[in-house]
């Protein structure tokens, strides 16, 4: 085998999770590391709850996070023939046995038990296959030890294992089953997974050397895509042996709780349309468990795979922690070019047709009314002041809508609540009227209003930024005011005296 061979395997049933881009990205870091094959699986055999939707959003995010898989995806509901040879022959070998217990009887039967699982009441009534499920039977004595690269040797002793199901009465196979034939026809050497999943990690291994002692072979390259129906069987030794595993840490809140789809924001797609960069994300998530050497933590690509050691993974809880990874993005977008910033921002502010757009909407200001150069100019200080990009709207809004929306608390502040906000206005009005127009003069002239009132330039700077852009915080004043215009300046100036109740100045120069 030239590498080795790893497979990233979610279900479709929801946005793409950020704990199952962790997974992936290991499992992508491993195989580039070691010149290996990155394969996709998709675990769609629930039908109930599965949905292409969440398949297109899967194989996006992936693209996005730039992780395209070397192989695959490929489709666990078009393997069935596969699933259904193994279980035939696990059934022919005495592996498997029918059962017919429903939950609600074996939970009355097992009330109080000090082992807790299933009590094994089917496994010698003989019963027919057709129309029931079907349970391994788990040896009576002895342990299963699962060799883990992140967690030392986990011992699982068999006396406390129930006899685990490998296919329900409609004859669908469960995951553990599932998991280990694809396992096996894709030649996997490494499991690379999150460590809710250990505990299916025995029950995969006793599978798996039960379909080795049956005779089931790997499929080949014909049982990989799907097209192959019968068991292969074989004598002697197994094509491909057991593969490592790795069980990640788990994903913890600032709770120390784990990851909730419910309560915590972890859809990737989410933080896609909020405008992280995908550099940025993937950078935070390799820190989830495991550090490169030195400890940095804004770390290239390139640094990524040629450090990552499955055997440096943390086994303690990773916390995902929004407010680092919103500053690690900040860092990442003030070091683009600025070229490569502005075409960044283009989804956000005139996104085009036929291209991809955040979900939550488009800008706030007509297309018509945007303006490329004027953007283009006020770019660099936008770039200074943002952690994602989704903010950038909100930075340069008051360039582009007619009449920006009032933050009222920032009114009530600057303008409002001071009384002496009219008086400055007046004089910045009568000022602009005639200064030359440009940020420098902007600059002087409002310097040298501050001064006669007896402030600081900050403080009579407040009331002008609030008339003019709407709020209090913003990209440098002057730059926009210059940008804006005088005549419009002057107009938003007017209506906010005319909102005080003092008299507006002319609105242009004359």
């Amino acid at each position: 085998m030239s590498g080795p061979r790893v497979r990233f395997a979610p279900s479709p049933t929801g946005y793409f999770h950020v704990g199952s881009a962790r997974t992936s990205l290991f499992n992508w870091l491993f195989a580039r590391r070691h010149g290996g094959t990155f394969i996709l699986r998709i675990e769609d055999t629930d039908t109930e709850r599965n949905r292409e939707e969440w398949v297109e959003g899967i194989l996006s995010a992936m693209a996005w996070l730039g992780m395209d898989p070397d192989e695959g995806p490929y489709r666990q509901s078009e393997r069935a023939g596969r699933y259904a040879a193994a279980l035939d022959a696990l059934w022919e070998g005495g592996h498997l046995y029918a059962c017919e217990c429903t939950r609600a009887q074996v939970e009355d039967r097992t009330r109080g038990n000090q082992t807790p699982g299933y009590d094994g009441y089917c496994r010698d009534r003989g019963l027919g296959r057709e129309g029931r499920a079907l349970r391994f039977r788990v040896p009576d004595e002895g342990a299963t030890v699962v060799s883990d690269l992140v967690r030392g040797e986990v011992r699982f002793p068999h006396a406390a294992m129930e006899d685990f199901v490998v296919a329900k009465s409609s004859g669908q196979p469960l995951f553990v089953l599932a998991n280990v034939v694809d396992d096996r026809d894709m030649a996997i050497s490494h499991v690379i997974r999150g460590e809710d999943l250990l505990p299916s990690a025995p029950k995969g291994i006793l599978l798996w050397r039960a379909l080795d002692a049956v005779g089931v072979s790997a499929g080949g390259a014909g049982a990989v895509a799907g097209a192959g129906a019968g068991a292969d069987r074989a004598g002697g030794p197994p094509e491909h042996p057991l593969p490592a595993f790795a069980h990640l840490p788990m994903l913890v809140n600032e709770r120390r709780q784990k990851l909730s789809k419910r309560r915590d924001p972890v859809a990737v797609e989410m933080y896609r349309d909020q405008g992280f960069l995908p550099e940025a994300f993937r950078n935070y998530l390799a820190l989830l468990g495991w550090s490169p050497p030195g400890g940095a933590e804004k770390v290239d690509v390139g640094t990524l795979i040629g450090a990552f050691r499955l055997e440096e993974v943390h086994h303690a809880p990773a916390f995902f922690d929004v407010q680092k990874l919103t500053h690690l993005n900040g860092e990442y977008l003030r070091e683009l070019p600025l070229d490569r910033f502005v075409a960044a921002c283009r989804p956000w502010v005139a996104p085009r047709a036929g291209e991809w757009a955040p979900a939550s909407g488009g800008p706030p200001w007509p297309p018509e009314r945007f303006d490329d150069a004027t953007f283009a100019a006020i770019a660099p200080m936008v770039q200074e002041r943002v952690a994602t990009l989704g903010e950038v709207p909100g930075m340069v809004d008051f360039l582009f809508l007619e009449d920006p929306a009032l933050d009222e608390a920032s009114w009530a502040k600057a303008v409002g609540g001071d009384p002496e906000a009219g008086g400055i206005l007046q004089a910045a009005a009568a000022a602009y009227r005639t200064c030359e127009w440009s940020p420098e003069a902007l600059h002087r002239v409002t310097g040298e209003l501050a001064e006669a009132a007896g402030r600081r330039l900050a403080k009579a700077q407040a009331p002008i930024r609030v008339a003019v852009t709407g709020r209090s915080v913003g990209p440098p004043l002057f730059e926009s005011l210059f940008l804006l215009g005088r005549d419009e300046v002057l107009r938003r100036i007017g209506a906010a005296l005319r909102r005080l109740g003092h008299q507006a100045p002319e609105a242009t120069a004359g």
